[in-house]
């Protein structure tokens, strides 16, 4: 099992584990009360910084919940956190696009993580038929 150096830079919130043991996912957590206005911006802190393994990167999205229970969304749809950013400063934050008023408690669980080997390195190559059944075209169902 690999191990994950963490330093919490709050000491209100929980300690990271994974989701009560229905997913592979981990929560993330406000470090400070934040209050938004529809139509704020604001770099939410989520109270971490982590020493990731080399040849790993962490995915940070956001919880089902979150936009239901906050109104916020987060801006850049996924955060992508590579191994490099690893200081004792190096805070990970939620960029958070409030669509209505709202309040994030301390503690409040407002987006998740997974953490991934880094993809390998491809290469691409050109062809004229990739020799396989059609499935329309578009999503699942080839309709417009």
């Amino acid at each position: 099992m690999e191990k994950i150096r963490i330093k919490y830079l709050s000491e209100d919130i929980e300690k990271l584990r994974y989701i009560d043991g229905k997913s592979d996912w981990i929560d993330l957590r406000a470090a400070e009360e934040i209050e938004m206005k529809a139509g704020d911006f604001r770099l939410i802190p989520l109270g971490i910084a982590m020493e990731l393994p080399k040849g790993y990167e962490a995915l940070v999205i956001p919880r089902s919940s979150t936009f239901k229970n906050f109104g916020i969304l987060q801006t850049n749809s996924m955060g992508l956190i590579d191994e490099t950013y690893c200081g004792d400063n190096d805070q990970w934050f939620m960029p958070a696009l409030a669509m209505r008023d709202t309040v994030i408690h301390v503690n409040d669980r407002i987006c998740q993580f997974r953490i991934m080997k880094h993809q390998p390195a491809l290469e691409f190559e050109a062809v004229e038929s990739l020799g396989n059944d059609d499935r329309g075209g578009l999503g699942s169902t080839g309709k417009q």
